[in-house]
């Protein structure tokens, strides 16, 4: 009989599911020595956020098959070394779907109404109803920013209260959006329209500190905002001096960039702040759910079936995954490319195998390459798992199609995507030794490997545009690492590729743009 160790406190109704087909040991607080001297016995480990699984545990967990995370984040789990194991890493992404955008909703509600301050003025005895006249949502604008699964819901209730909807994300399809009843505009303009804005997305370089002092100047005077998705995207010094002065009218916040909430001129701003210790995911019903949601996939994987929620690769044994692992790779990082060639908002993508690979099972190849598409936008949110479902969330067309006519590689991945910056393709295979090669962009003929920093123009094949390119990049300081020219025909058009050892800096891209002979050009970070 299998063996499930559950090493974090957990809702009753997971542990009777799993007891249903293990043996199920709740051993809770267990110090880091003593976990690594017992998981040799378990078959599966059951946590939450207190238990740290480590690549000492893993390694020495060797009758692991399964590590399920009661939750959204896996940060507590040394993810690529499970994977290396053979060990399927899940957690719940939705399970806390709804518990977070009714916060979302409660806070908004809360910081309208002042319910915080008229409460605790009763309370003290006291009977002060002029002091908490309120703003109703009703037909007011709401700017929802990020229309994932909880941005989603927070704008499907908001339109059932009568509120306006509009929403800023770069991912989302203009058809997806109006299935929401939401209007897609750009971040500007929604900052400048909403009465109300509510933040959805995760913390990434580039949404840390979207709404600084800047974007809070663009608010109306009236205008309140609400995070309950991640500490960081607020910076919370403007914020403070933005109430203070008057700019907005209020901000209500779960989340922070250091938790606790340590020394914040935000806790001095009266009934214009809510502030609440990070409770969006804290109602009895996702503890459940979550608890629910990783034991029916723990008991699956113990059967023998696919686990829905996992966060590596699923359902495939090691063997298959050593097989397939380089052409995962390389549709990967395909889809990485012609994703941000595409533009972030990509409305379909086509993936045809050729050659060889026009024989292999395509579903495999068509997530990875999904995953690569959606990787710019959801970061570590997206896996091999949930890349088909967020894809079709943001209202992406994807087409198969298979070619098995041999072209100068036995076998290649052929990706074309349509989004906001126009339609791109690109081509790779892999050489004998597993080496990705990129072999053409949009049906220019090429042969360079990807590059942590990549410039992609599109020019007029003449004299000196290599020769300018080059000595602009010297100007800022940039270095070429390597650079080919692919073209059809002599002085038609083509395509530069050129590797580069450091980012390109901001505005030498439109630089680069006034270059004689110049039509477009990219950048691409892989």
């Amino acid at each position: 009989m299998s063996k499930v160790l559950v090493s974090d406190s957990i809702d009753q109704a997971g542990i009777d599911i799993l007891s249903q087909v293990a043996q199920v040991d709740v051993k809770t607080g267990l110090p880091a020595e003593e976990l690594i001297r017992i998981i040799p016995e378990y078959n599966a480990l059951m946590i939450r956020s207190e238990t740290r699984v480590t690549k000492a545990v893993i390694e020495a967990g060797t009758q692991l098959k399964i590590i399920g995370r009661a939750g959204v984040g896996v940060d507590n789990v040394d993810v690529p070394a499970a994977t290396r194991q053979g060990i399927v890493v899940v957690n719940s992404p939705e399970g806390n779907t709804i518990a977070a955008a009714e916060h979302a909703l409660a806070m908004m509600l809360a910081l309208s109404r002042y319910i915080p301050e008229a409460n605790l003025s009763v309370k003290s005895n006291k009977w002060d109803r002029k002091s908490y006249i309120g703003t109703e949502v009703y037909k007011k604008n709401l700017g929802v920013v990020g229309l994932g699964k909880i941005g989603s819901h927070v704008a499907t209730v908001a339109r059932a209260m009568g509120m306006k909807v509009m929403a800023f994300d770069p991912y989302i399809s203009s058809e997806r959006a109006e299935q929401l009843g939401c209007r897609l505009v750009e971040l500007d303009l929604l900052l400048r329209e909403a009465d109300y804005i509510t933040l959805h997305m995760p913390k990434t370089p580039e949404t840390t500190h979207l709404i600084n002092a800047a974007a809070l100047a663009k608010m109306k005077p009236t205008a309140r905002i609400v995070n309950c998705a991640r500490g960081g995207i607020i910076d919370e010094a403007a914020l403070a001096e933005a109430l203070q002065q008057g700019k907005i009218a209020g901000a209500a916040l779960d989340v922070f960039e250091t938790e606790p909430l340590g020394e914040s001129a935000l806790r001095s701003l009266g009934k214009q702040v809510v502030l609440t210790p990070h409770l969006g995911a804290s109602t009895a019903e996702a503890q459940v759910n979550v608890a629910i949601d990783v034991a029916e996939q723990i008991r699956d994987v113990l059967l023998g079936l696919p686990a829905r929620s996992a966060v590596n690769i699923p359902g495939l044994y090691p063997d298959v995954l050593e097989k397939l692992k380089p052409y995962l790779r390389l549709a990967e990082t395909l889809g990485n490319l012609v994703g941000q060639l595409a533009g972030g908002r990509v409305e379909s993508l086509t993936v045809r195998m050729q050659g060889e690979l026009a024989s292999n099972d395509s579903q495999p190849l068509v997530v990875a390459s999904l995953k690569g598409l959606l990787s710019q936008a959801l970061r570590e949110r997206v896996n091999y798992v949930n890349a088909a479902i967020e894809a079709k969330e943001r209202g992406i067309r994807v087409i198969e199609t298979r070619d098995a006519s041999i072209r100068d590689y036995a076998g290649s991945l052929h990706l074309q995507a349509k989004g906001s910056l126009g339609e791109h393709s690109v081509t790779g295979a892999l050489l004998g030794d597993g080496e990705i090669r990129i072999t053409d962009i949009d049906e220019f003929p090429i042969n360079v490997p990807p590059a942590q920093h990549m410039l992609f123009t599109l020019h007029r094949d003449m004299p000196g545009i290599i020769g300018k390119i080059g000595s602009l990049l010297g100007s800022f300081n940039v270095n070429i690492a390597s650079m080919q020219v692919g073209r059809k025909i002599v002085r038609g058009d083509a395509v530069m590729v050129l590797s580069l050892d450091d980012p390109l800096p901001e505005g030498i891209l439109s630089e680069i743009l006034k270059v004689p002979g110049i039509r477009d050009a990219y950048t691409v970070a892989l």
